[in-house]
């Protein structure tokens, strides 16, 4: 029985979505649950299981081709055997058997033994970089004692093939300059174009300006220091800094919430609750799933809402759901060394809280001069609707609270 395979149904938010990589060719062997094909939205990229065990008859779409909702892509045949490999060993001892009259060739161990007994100036040099060529490529590599590496390339991505081994050999073309600059021109991808466009449409359409100031984190240093260990063994999680950034953002946008709201034509949106975007990096690009009702959240519950978004968008699983809504935005930069940066608000969010590398500095406190592990912070905001004083309190409210834990601790 054929069993169709759609797209999954789509939000309303994403139209529609990018065939990247089929996994499976037709007639191959496929299991419930087996991954078939990756789509790429402009959010996330989602996997398309197999919804039964047989033999994928037919792919409707190839890679970079663009699908809707609910749009069948590819036909399995339930219950179907793909071809038993006995087959294929037949089709191959026919072509290894010698033709009528043909001389024998000679085994590859025969011959490796025949090589290692010739003298050494009749064996061939041994050639640096030919593991990576092809088989055609590699043997005329390794007979004419051509090194790849000197060889310009004229395949995909620079790839050398075996005519161009051939031409290097004749004389026809020359060796890799040593001043030569490759260039290579790939597309976009669907989430890379779309990380674009709303960097294009923050700048244009938000009057964004941002906001510094400085963090002493002393505290909080000693006190992961001091019941990090405990608090690893009770929670299962590490207790990190985010969860103090998250709990204090929270805080501080209870009591200042035009931090908080957003933009809806001529209205502003005032929202009762915290849904925080935590900034990710990822090999196809940033997401920012979001947590929520952050405000309700304990630190062990943050830390382990983080770890799991971190490992679910490593591994390309974060679902449409965690992507969408979102009030405001904290994003680390910090993990990669940046000291200082203008972070780009989040539309229709009208702020976001940059981190920074904690760095031990000289600062004067209660008269003296010493030396404390300090990280710069950043608020960019909208500016239409957040004033200055408005952003500025904002950020003392989260420099006292990670200053003193202990308001942090009692909501203070």
């Amino acid at each position: 029985m054929a069993t169709e395979i759609k797209v999954p149904v789509l939000p309303e938010s994403v139209s529609d979505a990018t065939i990247a990589t089929w996994h499976k060719k037709p007639g191959d062997a496929v299991r419930r649950d087996e991954n078939l094909v990756d789509l790429e939205t402009d959010k996330v990229v989602l996997e398309v299981p197999s919804t039964v065990d047989g033999v994928l008859k037919e792919i409707r779409f190839k890679e970079g081709d663009t699908v809707t909702s609910s749009q069948v892509i590819a036909v399995i045949e339930e219950g179907a055997v793909a071809e038993a490999p006995a087959a294929v060993e037949k089709k191959a001892e026919e072509k290894t058997q010698p033709a009528a009259g043909a001389q024998e060739v000679q085994p590859r161990a025969e011959a490796a033994r025949a090589d290692a007994k010739a003298p050494a100036s009749t064996r061939p040099a041994p050639v640096s970089g030919v593991d990576e060529l092809p088989p055609g490529a590699r043997f005329t590599a390794v007979t004419q004692g051509i090194d790849p590496s000197q060889v310009p390339g004229t395949g995909r991505r620079g790839a050398v093939t075996k005519e161009d081994l051939v031409n290097y050999a004749a004389g026809r073309i020359g060796p890799v300059a040593a001043s030569a600059r490759p260039e290579e021109r790939v597309p976009m991808t669907r989430i890379r174009k779309r990380i674009a466009e709303r960097m294009m449409q923050s700048k244009n359409s938000i009057a964004m300006l941002t906001s510094f100031n400085e963090v002493n984190l002393g505290k909080v240093m000693a006190l992961r220091k001091e019941l990090g260990e405990q608090f690893q063994k009770e929670h299962g999680v590490r207790l990190g800094f985010m969860s103090f950034f998250a709990k204090a953002a929270a805080n501080a946008l209870l009591r200042h919430p035009i931090i908080n709201a957003s933009v809806d034509g001529d209205d502003i949106i005032y929202h009762g609750y915290v849904d925080i975007s935590v900034a990710v990096a990822t090999d196809k690009g940033l997401v920012t799933p979001v947590l929520r009702n952050v405000e309700r959240m304990s630190f062990a519950e943050v830390e382990k809402g983080i770890a799991d978004f971190a490992t679910q968008a490593r591994e390309g699983s974060l679902k449409l759901e965690d992507l969408q809504g979102g009030t405001f935005t904290i994003t680390n930069g910090g993990t990669f060394g940046s000291l200082m940066s203008t972070p780009i608000v989040n539309p229709p969010q009208s702020a976001i809280l940059g981190m920074h590398a904690i760095k031990e500095r000289p600062v004067a406190e209660n008269g003296q001069v010493v030396i404390a592990p300090m990280m710069y912070i950043a608020l960019s905001y909208d500016h239409r609707i957040i004033d200055g004083k408005d952003a500025v309190l904002f950020l003392v409210d989260i420099k006292n609270q990670l200053e003193n834990p202990g308001r942090l601790l009692l909501g203070l």
